[in-house]
């Protein structure tokens, strides 16, 4: 009874902040953590237990691949050389220079923790990016990189997370053979990926044959991806992450929603927009409950001078460590890649300071990073405790409301100018496409409409197919007493519909020829599918009433 209350009130919640944040000027994610924080605060506030494994396996998988689904996929791999610089090179440069900044600063942790605290600091927050940053300040480009970023250095993070614990527990550490594992679980996990989805796919296809299937059933079936792709990669050892995100990626582009009816294709969309601002807030409610526990139990570590001052300071220090850790990297790679650009003779982009402080900045860190640190093991093998674990507990959790609050009040200013005005290039691809389609429509509607089966009335194909392609007439209905107008206009409605579904099917074929042909990306496309969908779905509605 009690954790059906509490997830109550966290949903009740969750609907307030997306009120709330109308009325004050703080990023939703802050809103939601402060929310958390306040309801933990009283002396018989909320007070939960995370289960780091469970915390996992109920968030992130579904986020992660609704992200991966909704990212740019053209986009994406026009940049995978910046992307996978971050996603890897910088992750290992993060746990190398942020480890050693942080046991010189606090030298009661150990060497090795430090490093298992800076890996599993390492991967920014699909969740927290894509939540904080307005993509209408920031350049388009930048915001592909944080984006891929964020969706690829998870795995490679939590990865060495595991290693850095493992050397702790051990007391050796073997690079050959973190290498090897490393790589495992990158390659395993996609292949994973691949197959979940490639079973999905089969399955959806299944139930496409047998007919009559409620479109729940299917529905159910693209809710599990994600889980099953994340627990099969986890079960063998590989990166469940990166299998979910995997199967998010290549969702869109591998057809797999043509199995779907045209009522499971719209139930689809809408809980997955549902699902992720429920999932969403409900993260960012229940890393905010920790925050209370966390802050009563500062380690006295960070006490000897300052009971308040010194575990701020710490937390501001070493968040601004990771900030110029990730600058660094950003501006060493811009220029190594603008010399490699002139090097080959291509056309080199380079970022400008401003962009690459603003790209900077806006590497925040969130519920991977969460789960992971209390992930951490209480005792050592010899029963021992774990050396400095609260104390990375706290200094952790610190960092991500450090850098999320840093995020939202300096990105602003740093962005501001950054992006020019005038038309989106999104809407104006966006547009693009929509002449593309509808001409496509127009053309299929007039090629039909010269050919009259026998037994039509004669002109009512043409007068329905008029009205279509003006886009102003409508159909005037027969009066009572006029059966043969009556009569032609039941015909020329039927001919109107099976018109109108004959131009729609030209319509996503057309948009589904522009994606694969990278004349649009995966925004512009779901955004046309969306209301193709819409349509069509209003237009059988009415066949099935005739």
């Amino acid at each position: 009874m009690e954790v059906a209350v509490f997830i109550l009130v966290v949903l009740a919640f969750v609907a307030l902040s997306g009120a709330l944040v109308r009325l004050v000027r703080v990023p939703l994610p802050v809103l939601q953590i402060a929310i958390g924080a306040a309801l933990a605060w009283p002396v018989r506030g909320i007070h939960v237990e995370i289960n780091p494994e469970l915390f996992l396996l109920v968030f992130i998988p579904p986020l992660l691949f609704g992200d991966a689904y909704g990212a740019p996929k053209r986009e994406l791999m026009a940049l995978r050389g910046p992307i996978l610089d971050l996603a890897i090179g910088l992750v290992f440069f993060t746990i190398v220079g942020f480890g050693y900044a942080l046991h010189w600063l606090v030298p009661s942790i150990p060497l090795a923790v430090a490093f298992a605290l800076a890996a599993v600091l390492s991967p920014t927050d699909a969740v927290a990016v894509s939540s904080i940053v307005d993509k209408n300040v920031v350049p388009a480009r930048l915001m592909h990189i944080l984006e891929g970023e964020s969706l690829l250095n998870d795995a490679s993070g939590l990865v060495m997370f595991r290693f850095a614990v493992a050397a702790v527990l051990t007391g050796s550490f073997s690079f050959a053979a973190a290498s090897l594992s490393f790589l495992y679980a990158v390659a395993v996990g996609i292949l994973v990926g691949v197959a979940a989805l490639f079973v999905a796919a089969k399955l959806l296809q299944l139930l496409n044959r047998i007919g009559g299937v409620p479109a729940e059933a299917q529905v159910l079936v693209m809710i599990l991806l994600p889980f099953i792709a994340y627990l099969g990669a986890e079960h063998v050892g590989a990166s469940g992450i990166l299998a979910a995100v995997t199967a998010g990626l290549l969702t869109g582009g591998s057809g797999v929603f043509r199995f779907l009816g045209v009522s499971a294709r719209m139930q689809t969309m809408s809980l997955w927009t549902t699902l992720s601002f429920v999932f969403n807030g409900a993260l960012f409610i229940v890393l905010g409950l920790q925050l209370p526990d966390i802050i009563r139990h500062v380690p006295p570590e960070l006490m000897s001078l300052h009971p308040i001052i010194q575990p701020i300071a710490t937390v501001i220090a070493l968040t601004l460590c990771l900030i110029t850790l990730r600058f660094l990297w950003i501006w060493v790679g811009d220029i190594a890649a603008g010399i490699a650009a002139r090097l080959g003779k291509r056309k080199v982009e380079p970022f400008g300071l401003r962009v690459r402080l603003a790209g900077s900045v806006a590497g925040v860190r969130g519920a991977i990073t969460l789960a992971g640190i209390l992930s951490l093991p209480l005792a050592m093998p010899d029963g021992s405790p774990f050396p400095a674990r609260d104390l990375v507990i706290f200094l952790a959790a610190g960092v991500i409301i450090c850098s999320l609050v840093f995020a939202s009040l300096a990105l602003p200013t740093i962005a501001r100018g950054l992006v020019e005005p005038g038309e989106d290039a999104g809407a104006a691809e966006e547009r693009l496409a929509r002449v593309g389609a509808a001409k496509a429509a127009i053309a299929r509607i007039e090629s039909i409409a010269g050919a009259e089966d026998d037994g039509e009335v004669p002109g009512a194909r043409l007068a329905a197919a008029d009205n279509i392609v003006a886009g102003y007439r409508r159909r005037i209905a027969a009066s009572d007493e006029a059966d043969e107008a009556r009569a032609e206009a039941r015909e020329a409605g039927r001919l109107e519909l099976e018109l109108r579904l004959a131009g729609i099917e030209a319509e996503r074929a057309a948009v589904r020829d522009m994606f694969r042909s990278g004349e649009i990306n995966d925004h512009t496309s779901q955004a046309l599918f969306t209301e193709i969908t819409l349509t069509e779905a209003l237009l059988r509605g009415r066949k099935a009433r005739k």
